[in-house]
């Protein structure tokens, strides 16, 4: 990989969970060559799902933020350039978060570092 964004479950992962990834991702995310990334819709997904009870995570996006920084992520934007890639992106899955990562990946050029099969549907460079 050259550079990639990661999906909101595999930066989480990265955190505290590292049995959860994949050979290839640990190796992705430890290889400081490479470029990461993580979306500022990770966050906003985090944060809903903190919100709503779903996940409990001591020290909320302060936390995220700071954690993904230590591990070499570097914080992807949303831009308008990906909204527009949203309007002919095929609906072939329902979540948003996901959906926005898709189309930041493939305005951007950047690989997707998922486990999610579904994201696998859409014509973007997966890894995992």
């Amino acid at each position: 990989m050259d550079s990639g964004v990661a999906h909101t479950h595999t930066v989480l992962w990265s955190f505290n969970e590292v049995e959860k990834l994949s050979k290839t991702a640990i190796d992705v995310i430890n290889d400081l060559a490479n470029k990461k990334y993580v979306s500022i819709a990770s966050a906003w997904e985090l944060a809903i799902k903190i919100s709503t009870g779903k996940l409990v995570f001591d020290g909320g996006t302060d936390l995220f933020y700071r954690t993904a920084r230590e591990y070499g992520f570097g914080l992807l934007a949303i831009r308008q350039k990906y909204v527009k890639t949203l309007e002919t992106l095929p609906f072939l899955h329902r979540d948003p978060f996901d959906r926005i990562l898709v189309a930041s990946a493939l305005t951007e050029g950047l690989c997707l570092l998922t486990a999610d099969t579904n994201i696998h549907l859409y014509d973007v460079v997966c890894l995992w």
